[in-house]
């Protein structure tokens, strides 16, 4: 019957969808694309990476990534349901499960059936209570001390074979080179809008107090230093509030600002 379970678990694709490409050259072309699109934006980029993942990777139902920070918190990040949310909150409490296995030894990690696996004892009994028959994870990226993996659901067992397993791999290399990008590109983002504020905050005193620029960004950074903030939300405050969050003296020049 149409929109039923076949015999995978999975659900029939929905009348008038767009069908699955079947040659990997074209599969990777949209999801370049996808990418390209939302380039710069990493939430942006993460939400077309599982939404391209569920609907390419045979036998999917749900996606997500998980990001472990400083290896113990666990961030869900663009689940394409509630189920990845659910898991990864149960892999922090309990401090195991297929997800953390894939970041720290950086290989892919297969369950075929969840009500007969032992690796995770504390971890599979409740997350076959959540719905999970079946999982598939690939670290995602590493940069610095920020560790992910991306991770596919399935509500059957059984779910994922090989050619899950191959295509899922690819599709996480090529997600993994996306993401570094946009990461790459909001950092540059970020860094460009704080020197801008920087500047507009160094002009305000120069034009204010006749300083010249080393000694306005001078009493930036001791700003910085007295209040124990960061250099670009000193400059922001001053930039939109035209005041220091606190006295600081003047560097020793004429016009200074102390007093």
């Amino acid at each position: 019957m149409s929109g039923g379970p076949d015999r995978s678990g999975r659900s029939a694709q929905r009348e008038g969808a767009r069908p699955e490409p079947t040659d990997l050259g074209e599969l990777m072309e949209q999801v370049a694309r996808t990418l390209q699109a939302e380039h710069g934006d990493v939430s942006a980029t993460l939400e077309a990476i599982t939404a391209a993942a569920v609907h390419s990777v045979p036998g999917s139902d749900d996606c997500g990534i998980t990001l472990v920070l400083d290896r113990r918190r666990v961030d869900s990040r663009a689940p394409t349901g509630a189920l990845p949310r659910e898991v990864d909150r149960l892999q922090e409490r309990v401090g195991e499960g297929p997800c953390l296995d894939a970041v720290q030894t950086a290989r892919t990690v297969r369950i075929d059936d969840i009500s007969g696996e032992q690796r995770w004892p504390r971890f599979t009994g409740e997350a076959a209570a959540l719905g999970v028959g079946s999982m598939l994870s690939f670290q995602l990226f590493v940069t610095g001390s920020g560790l992910g993996a991306l991770n596919l659901y399935a509500r059957a067992p059984h779910a994922f074979g090989e050619e899950s397993e191959s295509i899922g791999l690819v599709f996480a290399s090529h997600a993994s080179i996306a993401l570094a990008g946009a990461q790459q590109e909001d950092r540059l983002r970020t860094a460009i809008a704080s020197r801008d504020l920087i500047g507009q905050a160094k002009g305000i005193l120069m034009e204010r107090h006749r300083l010249t620029a080393d000694q306005a960004f001078a009493v930036l950074v001791r700003a910085s230093s007295h209040t124990n903030r960061k250099l670009a939300d000193i400059a922001e405050e001053l930039s939109t509030t035209g005041v220091l969050s606190a006295p600081v003296p003047a560097p020793p020049a004429p016009g200074g600002i102390g007093g």
